[in-house]
């Protein structure tokens, strides 16, 4: 029998998918938990085979859960509505066994369980595909300039670390803007983020 303890902050979602993998014949949900933390307790608690873990959750999110159970026996696999390659690739380094985008159907979630339980990796095919597809599009330059941004720097202080002019570092700016499609500079910080550009 597969042991599994399921993490989901919504609360349907989390009722919906213990139901469904408890009518599975080799599996038993014998734990629940809305949040990372909640989780990390229950795996003490239960030592379970799995830990489904959904990614953005309040206390701890399940990438964080994950990281602290790399090296455990609990096997851990990502379900997520997020199909961004920054917490794909975070997953990969925290020892994740499987990723999986919650519009997969219930038997490939069992069939990928099964899998995992069997020593294989499981990874939605369309994350795969996109991160090594997607590459980051902001030179050295402009990438340095992110960087003093999420800092914190305002543009004369960016000016004087970088030993250019504040109209050049507005350009730079409107250029990453523009590249990363967005808004604002807090936005273009947070898009690259998620795609895995900048740590």
């Amino acid at each position: 029998m597969i042991r599994i303890v399921i993490a989901e902050d919504q609360r349907m979602m989390l009722g919906a998918l213990s139901s469904l993998l408890n009518l599975e014949d080799d599996m038993e949900v014998v734990g629940q938990a809305s949040n990372g933390q909640e989780a990390l307790a229950l795996v003490q608690q239960h030592t379970p085979d799995i830990c489904l873990m959904d990614i953005e959750m309040p206390v701890k999110s399940g990438l964080e859960a994950a990281e602290e159970l790399k090296g455990m026996n609990c096997k851990v696999i990502i379900l997520t509505t997020f199909a961004r390659t920054g917490y794909f690739e975070r997953a990969l380094k925290g020892g994740v066994r499987g990723y999986l985008l919650k519009d997969s159907p219930i038997e490939e979630l069992a069939e990928a369980i099964r899998q995992v339980m069997n020593g294989r990796r499981i990874f939605a095919p369309d994350l795969v595909d996109e991160a090594y597809v997607e590459e980051n599009p902001l030179t050295e330059r402009e990438h340095a300039v992110l960087g003093l941004m999420a800092d914190g720097k305002n543009t004369k202080e960016i000016a004087g670390h970088l030993f250019i002019t504040t109209g050049t570092v507005r350009n730079y700016i409107s250029i990453i803007l523009n590249k990363l499609n967005a808004s604002n500079r807090i936005e273009a910080i947070t898009r690259s983020k998620e795609k895995g550009w900048f740590k």
